[in-house]
Formats: C-alpha cells, sequence, structure tokens
C-alpha cells in the first residue's frame, strides 16, 4: 500500500495475504485512540473485542465506534464497508472474557506506569498461552513493564498516530527480550490492518514520531505558560512559517489533553506547570479536545 491511505482505500486493498496467524484481537482501553484502533482493525476485516473498565466507559467506547462508522464512510468513500466494521467489534468491562480466545492484544490505556503495569498483570494472568501483548504506549518504554506480563518474550510495543485512517504509520518496538518471530508476526498484522510499520531498531522513548513531536508541543506549552503569546498566533506562526497543515495547540486538542496532561507530570518542572496549566483551565472545566468539542478551541457538530 501507498504510505497514506487514499480516500478510495477501503478492505480490499489490504494486504491479507499475511495477517501473521492473528484472527481475534482484543484491544484494551475504548478512548479516541484505543476506539480509533480496535476500528481500524475491524476494518480490516479482524474479529475486535474491545475492552474498557466499566458499564460507563463501555457505553461511551460503543457510541465513539458508532460514530468512525461515519468517519470511516466519508474517508474510504464505502459506507458498506464502515457498517460492516461495526458488527465485527464486541465492547465488553468483562476482561476475562475479552481476552478468552485473543490471538493478539493491543493496550491503549491511560499514559500512567502505574496503570500500564496493573493493567498487563491482570492481562498476563487471565490470557491464553498463544496470546502476543502489545503495548500503545506513546512515551514510555515496554521494557519497563514488560515483566509485569509474565511473558516479556511476546511483548512488544506497537504504536499508532491519531486519526489513524489517514496517519497509518505503525511504530513497532522490541525489548531485549522480544522474540524474532514475535516481532515479524507483528509487523504482517499490522501490514493487514492497513498500516505502514515502522521497525524500531532499539528502544527510544517517543519512538520516531514522538521524538520528532514532543519537542514541539513542550516548546508550545512553555510559550503560553510563560505568557508569549496566545494559542492562536502560536499555532499561526507555525503554519505559516513550516506550511504544515496544524499548529501544536490544534494537535494537542487531536490528542487529547487529558493525554497531555498525563504525559507532561512526568516531565521536567516547565512539563508540570504546563500539566498544571491544563488541568486548571481546560480539563477541570471538561474541556478536553476535539472529543469532547472543546480545547483550546472550540468544535461545532
Amino acid at each position: 500500500m501507498t504510505d497514506k491511505a487514499p480516500a478510495a482505500f477501503g478492505p480490499a486493498g489490504f494486504d491479507t495475504r499475511a495477517r501473521g496467524g492473528i484472527t481475534n484481537v482484543t484491544t484494551l482501553g475504548t478512548g479516541v485512540l484505543g476506539s480509533q484502533i480496535a476500528f481500524q482493525t475491524a476494518y480490516a476485516g479482524f474479529t475486535v473485542t474491545a475492552y474498557d473498565i466499566d458499564e460507563a466507559a463501555v457505553a461511551a467506547g460503543a457510541t465513539r465506534f458508532d460514530a468512525l462508522v461515519g468517519t470511516y464512510a466519508e474517508a474510504f468513500g464505502d459506507p458498506e464497508a464502515a457498517a460492516a466494521a461495526r458488527t465485527r467489534i464486541t465492547v465488553t468491562h468483562d476482561l476475562a472474557a475479552a481476552l478468552s480466545d485473543a490471538d493478539l492484544v493491543i493496550e491503549a490505556v491511560p499514559e500512567s506506569p502505574a496503570i500500564k503495569t496493573s493493567t498487563w498483570e491482570q492481562v498476563g494472568k487471565l490470557a491464553p498461552a498463544k496470546t502476543l501483548f502489545a503495548t500503545n504506549s506513546s512515551t514510555l518504554l515496554p521494557s519497563s513493564f514488560k515483566d509485569a506480563t509474565g511473558r516479556p518474550e511476546q511483548f512488544l510495543a506497537l504504536h499508532y498516530a491519531n486519526e489513524i485512517w489517514a496517519h497509518n504509520t505503525a511504530e513497532i518496538m522490541g525489548t531485549a527480550d522480544t522474540r524474532a518471530d514475535v516481532y515479524d508476526r507483528v509487523v504482517e498484522f499490522a501490514t493487514a490492518q492497513g498500516m505502514v510499520p515502522i521497525r524500531i531498531h532499539r528502544e527510544q522513548p517517543g519512538y520516531v514520531l514522538n521524538s520528532l513531536l514532543v519537542p514541539l508541543l513542550n516548546a508550545a506549552g512553555n510559550l503560553l505558560v510563560d505568557g508569549i503569546a496566545e494559542p492562536e498566533d502560536i499555532d499561526r506562526v507555525w503554519r505559516i512559517g513550516t506550511g504544515a497543515p496544524s499548529g501544536p495547540f490544534e494537535i494537542f486538542d487531536v490528542v487529547g489533553l487529558t493525554t497531555a496532561y498525563n504525559i507532561s507530570t512526568m516531565g521536567d518542572e516547565a512539563s508540570q506547570r504546563f500539566a498544571d496549566y491544563l488541568k486548571t483551565n481546560y480539563i477541570d472545566q471538561g474541556k478536553l479536545g476535539r472529543s469532547s468539542g472543546e480545547g483550546f478551541y472550540r468544535y461545532g457538530d
């Protein structure tokens, strides 16, 4: 496939000849990116079970999946394929049931070491012996919680970009314990899923994408907190000066301010000041970014 999925690209164009021996995929977390990962996987023809922690989270996830039907219908020009993808997704808050026949688990829970470690400890105890494990962590190294799985040789990182249907990279990063055949099977899966697999040769915080993106976002956050300029003007300078389609605060809204907050709390003093700013001025007021209708910008229907 091409490096970027064109508008007319549909399931018939996905390379499904090699799927890494994977049929049933379980995703953990139905937030902004977790729901996209699940839907993209279902759109490529896999059977997907999407898990979240309780009935409220499951209901919110189901709503996101319903909305993604329209998103995929518009992006790929195939409403029937988008509707069919939705039928291949089962949503549950029963973790044991979600894992019962999983060939691959993709974790997209909040970017918190404690939450991810706890999640993988539970998954490692419940998943079948055949199951491969992948974390979608955007900044944390997979080696920091590989041992929590109890099967570090079957564990790696599989990182996606937001708006996965258009920005279709899959950064694949193993640890010193990851078996070569596990790595290769996940590369095959990502290809069949409609992704462009990017092989990361050794562990790197932020992979490739966020190693490039995070310094930009950090600089924008510092400019705002230090009172240098307003978000709209910082974005305007970046768009005009570089020709980029989006400024850093527009990107924050797409990523989600909760994710930005969680990552910033783990950073240096400047990052923590930005985290406090986000919490006080946005998150505590329910302004979480594009997904909630308002963040640094307000979004219509």
